[in-house]
This record gives C-alpha cells, structure tokens and sequence, in this order.
C-alpha cells in the first residue's frame, strides 16, 4: 500500500518594492529643474514685459534671449515631469496619468506660443518700421500665453498628479493636499483675471501662486530625495 502525501503550495510572497525610482528621481529633477528656468527667465524678460519702449532700442536683447531660451528649457522640463514618472503612475490609474502627461504638453506648447512673440519682438527692433504698437500686441499674446499655460494648466497638473498621488498613497497626504488645496485659489484668480477683476502681477495673484508653487517645488524635491512609497504587489 502506497501512501501519496499532497504538499500544499507555499503561501504567495508579496514583495515589497519601491515602484520605478530611477523614474520618480528623473521627474523630481525635472520639476527642480522647472524652477531653476522660470525664476531667471521672468528678471532677464523684464525689459520686453515692462517697457513699451524696448522695440524701439531701448533695453537689453541678449536679456531677452536668454530669457526665452530659459522659458524654452522650462517648458521642455515641464513635460519631462509627466513623460519621466508616468509608467510609474499609470500602474495605479492611467487616465491621471495619461491627463497629467496631456495637461503637461498643452502647457508647454502655450509657453512655447509666449517665446516665439516676445523673439518677434527682439526681431523686429531691426525694422524700422516696427511701432511701439506692435510690441505692445506681442507682449500681450505672451501675456495671455502666461496666463492660460503655467496659470490654468499648473491647476489641472496639479489636480491630476496630486489626485492621483493622494489615491495610491505614494507620498505623504500633506503633499498632495497642498495641491489640491492650491489649485481653486489659483484657478480663481485666473479666471478674476480673464473677466479683468484682478491684475495677472498684483499681490493677490502672487499669494494664489504660492501653494502652487510650494507643491511643485516640494513633489521636486521629495520624488528626488525618498522617491515614492514601496507598494505591495
């Protein structure tokens, strides 16, 4: 007589992993790299901004091109941000995912649209021509450009990311709050904005930036330094 023992099979081991962090560490670069562009990029684009004067010679150009080429870097990191770290995040919900690498690109090509005017603007300097009219319009299209790309879309990357960040638990929900919370501040004064309630540069509009601002600078900063939270498989 033949006795046949069954083995049960092992129970499954559920590994513990930090989910993509040489992705997580690449975006957070990216997002650091997004400040260390648009900062300068705004002084050395003041004499365009702020003078209507400057087609007519006065001002710095090389300023002027500096600065657009930093807005260019800028907007070229800003979609870094989403492209680095989206095979990490569409593992927990790919339509954030995918809406944040959208919401990226659209803000790119507005800021994109704000670079070209203000070169046409250093351009026609060389044309006689030129009137302080026609500066004046550019600027405001780079204006306008402001406005709707690292204003509107900064509050939908920012409710994209931060949602989803907050729903998979990959950072602290302090993070993500700050987002969430930030986003309707700065989305209503943009809009105060668009119906002219409210300056683009006045006090009121810098204090709805800032928690913007904060979240972005400390997501940068946290995906860099501890990456996202381990997960369970």
């Amino acid at each position: 007589m033949t006795t046949t023992t069954r083995t049960r099979p092992a129970p499954a081991v559920h590994a513990t992993t930090a989910p993509g962090r040489t992705n997580v560490r690449v975006s957070g670069i990216f997002y650091l790299i997004t400040f260390a562009s648009s900062i300068p990029a705004l002084l050395l684009l003041s004499p365009v901004l702020n003078d209507p004067g400057f087609i007519l010679g006065a001002g710095s150009a090389t300023a002027v091109r500096w600065g657009s080429l930093l807005d260019f870097v800028n907007a070229l990191a800003g979609v870094g941000t989403a492209v680095a770290v989206f095979p990490v995040i569409k593992r927990y919900n790919e339509s954030l995912a995918l809406g944040f690498v959208t919401t990226r690109l659209i803000e790119a090509a507005v800021i994109m649209t704000g670079v070209v005017s203000l070169l046409a603007v250093v351009t026609l300097r060389t044309d006689a021509a030129a009137g302080v009219e026609t500066g004046q319009a550019l600027v405001a299209v780079r204006d306008w450009t402001f406005l709707f790309g690292p204003g509107f879309m900064a509050c939908l990357n920012a409710v994209l990311f931060g949602t989803l960040l907050l729903r998979a638990r990959l950072v602290p929900r302090i993070i993500p709050a700050i987002s969430l919370i930030g986003a309707p501040l700065l989305l209503a004064a943009n809009v105060a904005t668009v119906f002219g309630h409210n300056a683009q540069v006045s006090g009121v509009s810098m204090l709805a930036t800032l928690p913007i601002a904060g979240w972005e600078l400390t997501i940068g900063i946290w995906m860099i330094v501890k990456g996202f939270r381990a997960t369970v498989d």
